[in-house]
């Protein structure tokens, strides 16, 4: 699983090749929803998306039994902690009377 989702070495008797291209195909798949879970996140690193999530991707294999959008979600805040994103503003629960 580590060939597939990560940067780990491909087992004896796997052909390297194809589990690369396995792999490109899920990290795309993932890169895909992410951003559609998060256009905000997306739309705000641009350019930068697809490295930046490639990047986290490999080092954060998505754990058996996570959500997609905790996927999403734990790749923003590892944006806002690499300084890529700036932290959210908090958002207030009242509203002054007028």
């Amino acid at each position: 699983m580590r060939a597939l989702l990560g940067d780990g070495e491909p087992p004896p008797g796997f052909d390297p090749e194809r589990l690369r291209v396995e792999a490109r195909a899920l990290l795309n798949k993932r890169r895909g929803i992410v951003a559609a879970l998060r256009p905000d996140v997306a739309d705000a690193l641009g350019e930068r998306f697809r490295p930046l999530f490639d990047t986290y991707a490999r080092a954060h294999p998505r754990e058996a039994g996570t959500r997609f959008r905790e996927d999403a979600a734990a790749f923003a805040a590892w944006a806002v902690a690499q300084g890529e994103l700036p932290a959210p503003r908090k958002k207030r629960w009242w509203r002054r009377a007028t």
